[in-house]
């Protein structure tokens, strides 16, 4: 149900982060380097804030757009590390694009309640996953950007993008390695104790989520293995990176859409 569990406060939150998100992406360019940094780092806190409520609160919910709003937060929080290093990295209207719409839909579309009785497993296997989300959503950004800086090198255009492009190249691979030791520990959660957390008696719940999820696995993994053993780079390694974050993207937040928005079912 929409803004069924939303609080006068969790709301005010949501739009004035959203607000925040809206200045620093329109605003940049009559506002200093500083003050538009500044304000995503105040965005950033304020859709902390946010998920902070809805995720930690008596009654956590949890669905498709609290899940990208997480994993939007967790990829602004790797850019406002990475922003500090490299203050010239140009992904500022990017993220705060993605983090505004992003908070106003975790507040339009809140997911459903954790039941009392779920499976004390479920949270870690939920933060495992989203934090996979996350790392593998700073993967993609990295990768578009390092695509766009290739194009301009080859029409001769200016091909700064705040961040030498071999940095960029390995920080993704970086983030893919660690996104897939993340995401095998979800699934290896999910296999292990798949009887508690889905109330069946079959160790693992053949479904949609699962069947993206292990594709998406397969797909990081030959990318991992390609990487490693024949030295992939630029546009196979990064098609394969797409696919593999596509599919990921399907298993949870593509499975939970269908679910709560188009069946209008909670589980």
């Amino acid at each position: 149900m929409i803004l069924a569990s939303a609080s006068p406060v969790g709301l005010t939150l949501a739009v004035a982060a959203a607000a925040a998100y809206a200045v620093s992406a329109v605003g940049g360019s009559r506002m200093g380097v500083t003050v538009v940094r500044l304000t995503v780092y105040f965005a950033w806190l304020l859709h902390g804030m946010v998920l902070a409520m809805s995720l930690l609160g008596e009654a956590p919910r949890f669905g498709f757009a609290p899940a990208l709003s997480v994993t939007a937060w967790l990829i602004a929080a790797v850019y406002a590390i990475e922003s500090y290093v490299f203050p010239l990295l140009q992904t500022r209207w990017t993220l705060s694009a993605l983090g505004a719409v992003t908070v106003l839909l975790a507040v339009l579309f809140p997911g459903t309640p954790l039941h009392a009785n779920a499976s004390p497993w479920l949270p870690l296997h939920w933060a495992l996953g989203i934090a996979s989300y996350g790392l593998f959503g700073v993967a993609v950004v990295h990768a578009w950007f390092m695509t766009r800086a290739e194009e301009r090198i080859r029409v001769a255009s200016d091909p700064h993008s705040g961040m030498p492009l071999l940095t960029m190249e390995r920080l993704t691979f970086r983030f893919v390695g660690a996104g897939f030791l993340l995401l095998s520990a979800t699934l290896l959660v999910g296999v292990l104790f798949g009887n508690e957390l889905y109330g069946s008696a079959k160790p693992l719940k053949w479904d949609h989520k699962t069947a993206f999820s292990a594709l998406s696995w397969l797909a990081f993994a030959i990318l991992l293995i390609g990487r490693a053993r024949f030295g992939w780079r630029g546009r196979r390694a990064v098609r394969v990176l797409y696919m593999g974050s596509g599919l990921l993207l399907l298993a949870y937040v593509g499975s939970r859409f269908v679910m709560e928005i188009i069946l209008g079912r909670s589980a």
